[in-house]
């Protein structure tokens, strides 16, 4: 058995993730070129999702920076997040007057990064910008607004379809994929 058969089609394969992940990492180089060196930025890898995006970024952005993690729980097991998400593993970096980037695999509902952007502002974070690698807005049921002088970074816009590889999953399994694939509706029915 290989994953590999269980995928519709794929979205966005190696080289074109590799492009796009550099593309955000200068560009955030760009824009927090001023203040990283009195202050380097804090990327917040939101896990278990995000965790091969992250370190790609991370590596290509050319400035000094802190990395830290904070776990944020929605989803289960299922397709379908609960709505009502909670924050399961906290940072450990303080993050009072300092900017963060809180990096996300997918923004679908809205409902997490809701929670965490107010989770940030609630510990003193200056301004919080946020680097999603994937966002679905077909799917937004709450906007979100971010802190201070935050900035929006996006990876790609996903259509309504349920991803998995690069880090996303279904019940754990798939993060390996080193593609963004549809998984087969089969697979989680």
């Amino acid at each position: 058995m290989t994953l590999d058969n269980d995928i519709e089609t794929i979205l966005w394969n190696e080289d074109q993730i590799a492009n796009r992940v550099s593309e955000l990492a200068n560009q955030i180089s760009g824009d927090f070129k001023d203040t990283a060196t009195s202050s380097p930025p804090i990327v917040v890898g939101v896990i278990t999702g995000a965790f091969l995006f992250l370190t790609d970024l991370v590596r290509k952005i050319k400035l000094p920076v802190i990395v830290d993690f904070i776990r944020a729980e929605s989803y289960g097991a299922g397709t379908e997040s609960n709505g009502a998400p909670k924050i399961s593993c906290d940072l450990k970096v303080d993050v009072m007057g300092k900017h963060v980037i809180l990096v996300e695999d997918i923004v679908d509902t809205g409902n997490t990064l809701c929670r965490l952007i107010a989770h940030l502002k609630l510990k003193g974070a200056s301004s919080v910008s946020v680097c999603a690698f994937l966002d679905k807005p077909t799917r937004r049921e709450v906007n979100f607004e971010l802190v201070g002088e935050g900035k929006y970074y996006c990876g790609f816009q996903c259509p309504d379809y349920f991803v998995v590889g690069y880090g996303m999953d279904f019940a754990e399994t798939y993060r390996n994929l080193p593609y963004v694939g549809v998984l087969k509706p089969e697979m989680y029915k």
